[in-house]
């Protein structure tokens, strides 16, 4: 995965910040609900939802939140929504691609929602299949470092399944496919390695440098998308420098 590391540091540097928005809960939440439909109220024969409470709890959603979440979803509560995943494809500034995965009640308010974000801020709409090609689904886990080194990770996770371990600065990213996800975030367990999340992406196979201006131009277009009540994420195949990424801020 050409120029992936590069990628995942700037795109986690990012997520960071974004941590400290409202809208993250929200997305947490849903992600929950969502599973607990899909598979049940059990975490514990719902590997699926286990890993979206584990993210939810790591970012600091209040308990009750995430039970009443989980009842929801299961239809132990009413008010829970028939959410259904979406995906759109665009191109940004500089010709970055980008997938945008949305979990939506409603098609055509999200189809509305993405296309307006994308044509005020310098992307345009692509037809299906145009851009999905550039990204591979992957199994991801982010590991603080916590005094660990990358071949404590490694030893951990190799007979699991896991295909790279990238260092992102103050966390390491174990790369694995998507079916062996579970696995590998089971085998840190075992290992009593803590986890910070583990959970389905699409990483691209190139990316595309961007300078300054457009490094500006992709993150405002990435924000925008965001602020969207139904996307839930956003990959893009950007490649941005330190030096880009520290005048950008």
């Amino acid at each position: 995965m050409a120029g992936h590391s590069k990628w995942a540091t700037t795109k986690h540097k990012k997520a960071v910040l974004d941590a400290k928005r409202g809208k993250l809960f929200a997305r947490l939440i849903k992600n929950i609900e969502v599973a607990a439909r899909l598979g049940g109220p059990d975490p514990n024969g719902n590997p699926t939802l286990y890993d979206a409470i584990q993210k939810a709890r790591k970012n600091s959603v209040p308990a009750d939140n995430i039970d009443r979440a989980i009842k929801r979803g299961a239809g132990l509560e009413a008010g829970g929504a028939d959410y259904q995943t979406v995906m759109y494809e665009g191109y940004g500034p500089g010709g970055v691609a980008i997938l945008i995965e949305c979990l939506t009640d409603n098609r055509n308010r999200a189809a509305s929602e993405v296309r307006t974000a994308m044509t005020r801020n310098g992307g345009s709409m692509a037809d299906a299949g145009s851009v999905q090609y550039l990204f591979n689904r992957k199994g991801v886990v982010i590991v603080p470092k916590n005094g660990l080194t990358e071949d404590d990770v490694l030893a951990a996770v190799l007979d699991a399944g896991a295909e790279e371990v990238n260092d992102l600065g103050e966390s390491f990213e174990v790369i694995s496919e998507a079916s062996d996800l579970v696995a590998v975030r089971k085998a840190l367990q075992d290992a009593g390695i803590d986890y910070e999340s583990a959970e389905t992406s699409f990483l691209p196979t190139m990316s595309v440098p961007l300078d300054e201006e457009n490094a500006r131009k992709v993150f405002k277009l990435i924000d925008a998308l965001e602020d969207c009540d139904d996307v839930q994420n956003v990959y893009a195949n950007y490649d941005v420098s330190d030096e880009v990424m520290e005048k950008v801020g």
